[in-house]
This record gives C-alpha cells, sequence and structure tokens, in this order.
C-alpha cells in the first residue's frame, strides 16, 4: 500500500486525532512534517501555526487547558492527489462548548506525513453559543457526536 493511498490517508488522520485527544507530543510530531503549516480562520492568536513542534504544543495546550477532545465527524480521502476532507468536532470540555468544522489536508508523497491543513469553521465562534454549528442542521439524524465521549 502506498504511503499517500486513500486506505493510509485515513489511517493517518485517525492516528492525528487520537494523538491530539492523548496530547501525544510523540505521536503528533509523527503525523507531519517538519516544516507544516496548519491555517485556521481569523480570531485565533498566533496563526498560523507554522512547524510540527509548534502544532503539537498548540494541540497539547488545548487538551491541558480547555479540556479539548475532538471527534471525527466524516472523511473524505482523494484518489488522485494526496489529499483529504473531512468533517469534525471540537469539544471545549473546560467551557461546555463545541465548534464543528472541516478541515483540508494535503500530504507529502514520499514520507505520506501531513504537510497542510487548512481549517474552516461551521459558524463563526459565537462567545454566546454553547455548541457553534450549523443553524438548523440535523446532526443528531446525521448521525454525528452530540458529546465528546
Amino acid at each position: 500500500m502506498s504511503k499517500t493511498s486513500p486506505a493510509a490517508i485515513e489511517a493517518t488522520i485517525r492516528r492525528y486525532f487520537d494523538a491530539c485527544n492523548a496530547a501525544d507530543y510523540d505521536a503528533l510530531m509523527a503525523c507531519f512534517t517538519a516544516d507544516a503549516v496548519h491555517y485556521f480562520p481569523p480570531g485565533l492568536p498566533d496563526i498560523p501555526w507554522r512547524g510540527a513542534d509548534t502544532i503539537a504544543h498548540k494541540w497539547i495546550w488545548c487538551v491541558e487547558n480547555l479540556g479539548s477532545q475532538w471527534t471525527i465527524e466524516k472523511i473524505l480521502c482523494s484518489s488522485t492527489t494526496p489529499e483529504a476532507v473531512i468533517e469534525w468536532t471540537h469539544w471545549k470540555r473546560a467551557q461546555n462548548t463545541a465548534l464543528r468544522g472541516d478541515e483540508w489536508y494535503v500530504f507529502d508523497e514520499a514520507t505520506g506525513r501531513i504537510e497542510e491543513i487548512r481549517a474552516y469553521y461551521a459558524a463563526p465562534a459565537d462567545p454566546t453559543a454553547r455548541i457553534c454549528e450549523l443553524v438548523d442542521f440535523d446532526y443528531r439524524g446525521r448521525g454525528y457526536h452530540l458529546s465528546h465521549e
């Protein structure tokens, strides 16, 4: 199996989310190229995150300070390029809030590691909303996670 086959790409994304949830620095580092970049919509400090070390430390900070946990809702992997798109939920348990969004992934063909992530939020990060998500979308009916567990 190629390092960037759809199955390998999905496995890397799932390892990445497991590493995020475990706040596992070494496992996070193993998912990225050294010069990886994680882009975000406006509103967060110090973005984009540049470099595997920065990305790993930022997600560990989120777990330790926000009680962050992430669930994957959907994954689509390209059959022609080393790319994928996913839909996720970021559970911020310390704040009793959640944010839903999508990410576009680009993988290094030689190593199969993530070299770029572009994050898109489902809705603006409204500080008054307990869960930032699409208005009137049937998350329950479509089988989405309704909690971090």
